[in-house]
């Protein structure tokens, strides 16, 4: 809503550009979900799920909580770490 709200433009001309600058902003902050639904494979329910609730809970925790957002983000890393092995390390 808050997009609509400051981006709006009239007419066709101004629905293309919000088009394309509400693209580019989802690539902007989605690249990173969108590759690891590509490497998971996109159509596997089970990883869809896991990646679903982990953005939920970073949308629903309070603005502050560097806690939860910290906690997601070390285990993300130390399974990159793991999965990754020495590849990371050398």
């Amino acid at each position: 809503m808050g997009f609509l709200l400051t981006e709006w433009r009239p007419g066709r001309r101004g629905a293309w550009h919000m088009g394309i600058r509400h693209g580019m902003l989802c690539l902007g902050c989605c690249w990173a979900l969108m590759s690891l639904l590509l490497v998971l494979g996109a159509m596997n329910p089970i990883w869809i799920v896991a990646l679903t609730g982990v953005v939920t809970i970073e949308k629903l925790a309070p603005p502050n909580d560097r806690v939860i957002r910290d906690g997601i983000g070390w285990v993300l890393l130390a399974g990159a770490l793991i999965v990754g092995g020495p590849a990371f390390v050398a």
